[in-house]
């Protein structure tokens, strides 16, 4: 061990492992090439690793800058730049030959051609860690003495985004989603499949792993006291049905199957205190300590073997199964990261649930994942895709969430196995070829159709955002009657790849860094100085017709809003008595009858059964509301990014920096700057407006749902002999005497869209108006010299957008 090391480990408070590091023998060379099994030898104990693999990142990072920097300044050297200032400690010493300077440059440039070869996305990586790097080292020079360095300084800190697009996947068990995704990512193994039945009430995320090689999962446990109030449900549910509720009861086969899955046959003489016993959680700890669990591995099928315990439970509960535990009724989430993965660079994929779940947080991390989803996957098998029930029923009780009240823009009816045709085996290669063909066209054509059949789900989407996608996994990987392509697995991967183009982090990142830079060069030049004064009123006067523009259609939207809603009211008093008595009695009779509306009651308004469409009394009196108002949401509010909130205005909104750039050219490096900060404001608002639109749409089923809860929690409270009347009439008449809710909630909706249009402007403003007044308006200070770094950006940034070197 040299010096290097032991001084290092000393400076990082690390001093304990200096003899272990003595030991193996590990010098300056060796210890940047140090990988994750190597660590964890070294240093036995976690707290002292991770502090340790952090402190080694950054040492990295910090060597390839300089290594960088010193590239950078010989190569302004050998092109004769005099008039850029070094600024960096170069290692580009004096009396190096144009032959060394080669050898550098290749020493810095092959690791990464050779890894852009066999590593998606690497090359993307290593120029985002040093622009990360670079913009650390400029932020640590800033001083916090001025407004403009503290401007600045918050500038760099706020580039750090991760944008996520989340596709969402629905399909019932046996539908091929497990073998669809694996091969769209290309992984065979991840997700398994086969007599291994799926559990309906876990969600399975799949991510890229961006901080290591390994496969990883992550499982996300419900809580103990959220497990302790479903064994309290069970027992009291069992208590009062008896033994004899089985068949016909869904309910029933729900609670034994969960209990079964974690107890065995144990359950059935416990109480539910002691089933929350420490000894029945000894495989899963973190469970008891509310603590998430890592699971790590080498190879995809190794993962799969590990997490399928916690997302899956056995069909064939046989000989040799009797001991073993599925842990799934206990999970909320698993996270599947997988390494090196070109599709999910920038996209999650969501297995989700049809309809929700019981457990309030899995239903509540159900419902903000799907209103986050830009796209949903409906899977379903071919043979039956048009006619297939379940499918189309999970569409439709979805569509209101992923639509107005969500963001997505696409939905993807993807009909799978479109290789297995009955009474093929005598057919020729081409003769199979041909009929699954032709069978897909037909398909394809039935299933379009039945979409503009149902109008429900038509409320919310077009025919543009409908596709449809015959796919075959089978023949995508053997290839014995189809072409890749024509599998359409192709298809969507090219799908999945333009979304992680669509945000690519590295180029927002660089692009605004550059940027940065840029104003910071332009403050120390201060070229403008003698026209800083005709920018600013050129820029303000621009500034403040648009807010105008924005002011205007703002006024427009809350008008044509307040006019639906003002007829959806009226509706809703009209019709709220026909809608109860459809709910309540036509034909509704019995203890069936009963079991349900009591389930409904319970769960305030809502019931979603495991198998069906889910009930929602809340939603069905509100329905005139929400109708009133969903074509001018979906005209104020749409889902296409291009397009954006308000008819577009806040995308179109410019300082016309572009235009003014001609006129004052000293004044370049400050406009291009406040052309990034007016994109950066104009994302930053429609993400927030995306967000907030939600809201904005669900206070309406929710202000019905919060007047409800009175009239529910009064109606569970019945008992014994005309339960079922009495719990009929105290609905009703809740509803009668609590018509005006109609009225509350149209105010509700129209409060928070005022609220959020009144948000959206101050923010325009005071952004606009800070950026404008500290590129132009800020007093002297000192800043850094950045020059070096400005160079060494834009050779990163003209690599990545292809922009020529003499444009900027």
């Amino acid at each position: 061990m040299d010096d290097f090391v032991r001084n290092k480990l000393l400076e990082w408070g690390l001093s304990e492992w200096v003899e272990k590091f003595k030991d193996e023998q590990i010098d300056a060379e060796s210890l940047c090439e140090l990988d994750d099994r190597e660590i964890d030898n070294l240093i036995t104990k976690a707290g002292p690793r991770v502090k340790f693999k952090k402190k080694l990142k950054l040492l990295k990072l910090e060597q390839e800058h300089e290594e960088a920097a010193g590239l950078v300044q010989c190569e302004q050297e050998h092109e004769e730049v005099p008039d850029v200032v070094q600024v960096l400690p170069s290692t580009s010493d004096t009396g190096k030959r144009k032959s060394d300077l080669q050898s550098d440059a290749s020493r810095l440039q092959s690791p990464a051609k050779r890894q852009r070869q066999s590593m998606p996305g690497f090359a993307e990586s290593i120029i985002l860690s040093d622009v990360k790097n670079i913009m650390t080292f400029v932020h640590a020079r800033l001083n916090d003495q001025d407004k403009l360095s503290a401007f600045l300084k918050k500038k760099i800190s706020d580039l750090e985004t991760d944008k996520r697009e989340l596709v969402g996947v629905f399909g019932k068990t046996g539908a091929g989603k497990s073998s669809l995704i694996n091969a769209i990512i290309e992984e065979k193994n991840l997700l398994p499949s086969g007599s291994i039945n799926a559990c309906t009430s876990v969600m399975i995320k799949l991510e890229a792993n961006t901080y290591s090689s390994k496969y990883e999962a992550e499982i996300e446990f419900i809580t103990k006291e959220e497990w302790n109030d479903e064994l309290w449900s069970f027992h009291q549910f069992f208590c009062k049905n008896g033994d004899h509720e089985t068949e016909d009861n869904d309910d029933y086969l729900d609670a034994v199957e969960k209990l079964s899955a974690v107890y065995g046959e144990e359950w059935k003489q416990k109480s539910s205190e002691n089933l929350m016993e420490s000894k029945y959680f000894k495989a899963i700890p973190e469970f008891l300590q509310s603590k998430r669990k890592i699971l790590t591995c080498e190879s995809a099928n190794e993962l799969c073997a590990k997490v399928v315990k916690y997302t899956r439970s056995d069909s064939k509960q046989g000989e040799g199964n009797e001991g073993k535990k599925w842990f799934w009724p206990l999970v909320k989430c698993v996270t599947v990261r997988v390494p090196n993965n070109p599709f999910l660079q920038h996209v999650t994929l969501v297995d989700l649930p049809g309809n929700g779940d019981c457990n309030k947080s899995r239903d509540q991390m159900w419902k903000g994942i799907l209103g986050n989803c830009s796209t949903v996957w409906i899977v379903t098998e071919i043979n039956r895709a048009a006619s297939e029930k379940e499918a189309w029923e999970i569409l439709e009780s979805v569509s209101s969430l992923i639509g107005n009240g969500g963001k997505c823009q696409q939905i993807h009816f993807i009909c799978t196995k479109s290789d297995l045709l009955d009474d093929s085996d005598d057919l020729s290669s081409a003769d199979v070829h041909d009929l699954i063909t032709e069978r897909n066209v037909q398909a394809t054509d039935a299933i379009k159709k039945e979409f503009n059949k149902q109008s429900k789900i038509r409320k919310h989407f077009t025919d543009d955002s409908f596709k449809v996608f015959t796919v075959s996994s089978k023949e995508f990987l053997k290839e014995n009657y189809l072409s890749p392509e024509e599998t359409e697995i192709p298809k969507l991967q090219r799908f999945l790849q333009d979304l992680n183009d669509c945000h690519s982090e590295t180029v927002n990142y660089v692009t605004r860094a550059h940027r940065i830079l840029s104003l910071i060069q332009g403050a120390i030049s201060r070229g403008v100085d003698s026209k800083k004064g005709e920018v600013c009123e050129e820029l303000e006067r621009n500034m403040s017709l648009q807010l105008d523009n924005v002011r205007k259609e703002m006024e427009d939207t809350y008008t044509a809003f307040k006019k639906c809603l003002d007829d959806g009211v009226e509706k809703s008093k009209c019709s709220y008595g026909e809608k109860l008595k459809n709910f309540l009695y036509d034909g509704k009779n019995g203890g069936a009858f009963y079991n349900l509306l009591k389930c409904v009651v319970e769960n305030g308004g809502v019931y979603k059964p495991k198998k069906g469409k889910p009930i929602n009394l809340n939603m069905k009196l509100a329905s005139c509301l929400i109708d009133s108002i969903g074509a001018e949401f979906r005209k104020t509010f749409l889902n296409e990014v291009k397009c954006g909130a308000f008819s577009g205005v806040i995308n179109t909104f410019t300082l016309n920096a572009d235009s003014l750039i001609e006129e004052y050219q000293n004044a370049e490096l400050q406009l291009r700057f406040l052309k990034t900060e007016e994109e950066k404001i104009e994302a930053k608002l429609n993400r927030i407006i995306q967000k907030q639109m939600k809201k904005v749409y669900s206070s309406l089923t929710e202000t019905v749902e919060n007047i409800m809860e009175e009239g529910y929690k009064k109606a569970l409270a019945f008992t014994g002999e005309d339960t079922l009347y009495n719990m009929r009439e105290t609905i009703k008449n809740h509803v009668h005497s609590k018509k005006d809710m109609f009225e509350q909630a149209k105010n509700t909706m129209l409060e928070k869209l005022h609220d959020l249009m009144v948000y959206v402007l101050e923010t325009l403003e005071k952004t606009m108006k800070e950026s404008i007044g500290l590129s132009f308006k800020a007093e002297e200070c000192l800043l850094p010299d950045v020059s070096t770094e400005l160079k060494m950006v834009k050779k990163h940034y003209d690599l990545l957008v292809g922009t020529p070197d003499d444009e900027i």
